[in-house]
């Protein structure tokens, strides 16, 4: 796949670049393989070695991919939404040439009133749960499942709508709820915080139209938490920064009433299109505000400033949230269903005030960057790809400059989760280091681990290791060097 300059596509051709695809049929019969990615784990994991079953790891390579993502959806006759099951932090560890795995639950109330129970009665996004639920706060609701921070020598499991949930990063024992101020205790913090090169911690905490903005130091020590007000209310679940602003992309699915579930409240309202706001990180008093044609997403790339002022960041975005009220249930169902692609593209904040998105044909999900560049001028996006199938099936490299994606395709039998970019020891350029991530391999029926050279992504792992179990399809992760 190589968009050249042609090929990219202007705003108003924007619902033909995303028109849905048909389901592809040659896998409806494989459904209950497709379950196996949202299937549930029975408990920890103890520690087990993974069996290296192609080439070799790179000299260099040496730390943890820390990775969370739900992993028990079910008790009893009851049943999660796939973003409510309980969080699984799993440590990939890679030294001297060999991985092993780990993983353990993080030890929420949530999860123990689910467990007490035997049914799933804690309600969250798009799980209804039972009247019996006793909810004094959000982080009764936590289910801690969405990504890790890493701080230091601190490691936290993050949802978006509670608090961090601190977790050793040895034994992956949850230690509780962080409590970063008297004040602020069990506000919300997203699971996405953008963290600057020097460590420097920004991150949202909504409810409503309201927002609290929070500073933390590198070291995870709180350093402000301001309260703003907001345009709209909507759902957020990522945001980006430059050196100097932070950037809140609010999509058209306003958050109507609070309910639970939270789905149940929201309504994708396109006639309002969508909003951009920017606020300046040394006085957030300072506003800007720029329009867009309806746009639905996740997530978003790190964001730079130019010269003459203009912002730029991609994103990964679907003309509407088909994808995530109607696709998700039926792929957790294993039904047929109609797959809706989100595509790469790149948001343009001009210094005039008018805002544009340039569309790739890529299809994308799950946006990674060279993090030692957040906030700067940057060249690279990495995310997962593949457009007929329930999950990703490859992973792609877009490159800026030239204009052009490459990527690996796994095949139809490996369902494939987010990687993340590793930089080589020593050295300080762009994209010079690994590409770090899992797959759940449904023939194999087991969970693998593969390096790729980032700058060579589609010539395949140079290595990849494989688990004796085949864990759900998770979220986000981070690497930490040793």
């Amino acid at each position: 796949m190589t968009p050249t300059r042609r090929s990219l596509l202007g705003a108003a051709a924007a619902s033909a670049a995303v028109a849905a695809l048909p389901f592809d049929r040659a896998f409806a019969a494989a459904a209950a393989d497709w379950a196996l990615a949202v299937a549930d784990v029975g408990g920890d994991l103890p520690l087990r070695s993974l069996r290296l079953i192609h080439g070799r790891a790179p000299a260099g390579l040496t730390g943890t991919l820390y990775r969370n993502g739900p992993a028990r959806f079910t008790r009893g006759d009851t049943r999660a939404h796939w973003f409510d099951g309980d969080g699984l932090v799993r440590a990939f560890r890679i030294r001297d040439g060999n991985a092993t795995l780990a993983g353990r639950f993080v030890d929420t109330p949530k999860r123990r009133a689910d467990e007490a129970a035997g049914a799933i009665v804690t309600p969250g996004f798009g799980t209804a749960g039972a009247a019996s639920a006793r909810i004094s706060g959000p982080d009764d609701l936590n289910a801690a499942n969405t990504s890790v921070l890493a701080l230091g020598d601190r490691l936290w499991a993050l949802w978006e709508g509670g608090s961090p949930t601190a977790v050793d990063p040895r034994t992956l024992e949850t230690r509780g709820p962080v409590r970063l101020s008297d004040e602020t205790a069990g506000a919300p913090f997203l699971a996405h915080p953008r963290v600057e090169p020097d460590g420097r911690v920004w991150n949202l905490g909504l409810s409503g139209d309201r927002a609290i903005v929070w500073r933390l130091s590198a070291a995870g020590e709180l350093e402000a938490a301001t309260p703003i007000q907001l345009p709209r209310a909507c759902y957020l679940h990522d945001f980006t920064a430059t050196e100097r602003e932070l950037i809140l992309v609010l999509q058209p699915w306003i958050q109507e009433q609070f309910q639970l579930p939270v789905m149940e409240g929201l309504r994708w309202r396109p006639e309002l299109g969508t909003v951009v706001l920017v606020l300046d990180k040394d006085d957030l008093g300072k506003r800007r505000v720029f329009e867009l044609p309806p746009l639905a997403f996740f997530h978003l790339g790190d964001a730079w400033r130019e010269a003459d002022g203009t912002i730029r960041f991609d994103g990964c975005f679907a003309p509407d949230v088909r994808h995530v009220s109607d696709d998700i249930g039926a792929m957790a169902r294993g039904e047929p269903f109609v797959s809706r692609p989100q595509h790469l593209g790149m948001i343009v904040l001009g210094a005039d005030g008018r805002a544009r998105i340039d569309w790739t044909r890529a299809v994308a999900e799950f946006p990674q960057t060279d993090r030692r560049r957040a906030g700067l001028a940057r060249r690279f996006t990495w995310h997962v790809t593949g457009d007929s199938r329930p999950l990703p099936r490859g992973l792609a490299v877009t490159d800026w400059r030239k204009e052009r994606t490459e990527t690996f395709d796994f095949g139809g039998r490996q369902v494939v989760e987010e990687a993340v970019f590793v930089p080589r020891p020593g050295s300080t350029a762009e994209g010079d280091g690994w590409l770090v991530g899992t797959t759940v391999n449904l023939a194999a029926r087991a969970t693998e681990l593969h390096v790729f050279e980032a700058s060579r992504l589609d010539a395949g792992p140079v290595c990849t290791w494989r688990a004796d179990v085949a864990l759900p399809a998770g979220f986000h992760g981070t690497f930490v060097p040793a």
